[in-house]
């Protein structure tokens, strides 16, 4: 999921540098959503993780 939300945001900085704009603030606004459902998946993880006995 962090790829993905890497290659919206590369796909976005392309689209901003030849002056896409609807397509960057879509781009954009994908990666963003993608990064915190990540980090919010990750703290969860850690916190219900596994524990050997």
């Amino acid at each position: 999921m962090l790829r993905w939300s890497g290659i919206f945001l590369v796909i976005a900085l392309i689209a901003a540098v030849f002056g896409f704009g609807g397509i960057m603030e879509s781009a954009a606004g994908i990666a963003k959503i993608l990064f915190y459902l990540f980090l919010i998946l990750f703290v969860v993880s850690l916190i219900t993780g596994r524990r050997k006995i």
